[in-house]
């Protein structure tokens, strides 16, 4: 174990809230065998005080022993199926709907996510509420952020948010971790690390550490 991975336990040690952000580099498509960096995840932030944005559609996390409570993906997820109109509200579970064509309008059903041609966002709201007053209970508190993967296809999400919570929480550390885009702002830069990494290899490795 190197000296930057044995400063993130430890910093994980202490840490009375983790905050985890999860990009691209997390993909189904990108990795089929990503169900094993999830469980190295899980169990690093057993016991943990955590929450986890996540920009992936593919609904991968969910297949997983993180804690689905503590888990919001404003971008959406393809498994749920929504009008491809708007014409309603309603969002239904895979399955749900059998000829997966909405039962309102006849139009064909779509995935929930920030590509449908009208992207229902009530289907994320209530996990993005409980998120925020998580995060509003982080203020001067010892928090960790480990930013995995995220580039800058939907930087609004976990990019910058995540700068301006380590901006203004001066008790907090956080890890920027990806192969190419680990770059942090002179801003943050006494308390985030740019970690030039594969994230998932990364996630992998630290566990294997602990």
């Amino acid at each position: 174990m190197d000296r930057e991975e044995k400063q993130v336990l430890d910093y994980l040690a202490g840490a009375g809230k983790v905050l985890v952000g999860i990009g691209g580099e997390w993909r189904l498509d990108k990795d089929p065998h990503i169900r094993q960096a999830y469980e190295a995840l899980s169990r690093l932030l057993e016991g943990k005080d955590y929450f986890i944005v996540t920009t992936n559609t593919d609904a991968a996390i969910y297949d997983s022993p993180l804690d689905k409570e503590k888990i919001v993906a404003p971008c959406g997820n393809e498994t749920w199926r929504q009008c491809s109109k708007a014409c309603t509200k309603d969002i239904w579970e895979p399955g749900e709907i059998p000829d997966d064509v909405c039962p309102h309008c006849g139009a064909p059903l779509t995935g929930n996510t920030r590509e449908a041609e009208t992207y229902i966002e009530e289907g994320y709201l209530p996990q993005w509420q409980r998120y925020t007053r998580w995060l509003a209970m982080t203020m001067n508190r010892e928090l960790l952020v480990l930013e995995l993967g995220e580039g800058f296809q939907v930087p609004t999400v976990i990019r910058w948010p995540f700068e301006k919570t380590v901006f203004f929480n001066r008790k907090s550390h956080m890890y920027r971790v990806h192969r190419s885009l680990s770059q942090v702002t002179e801003e943050i830069g006494d308390r985030a690390a740019a970690v030039p990494e594969n994230s998932v290899e990364w996630i992998k490795k630290l566990c294997g550490g602990r």
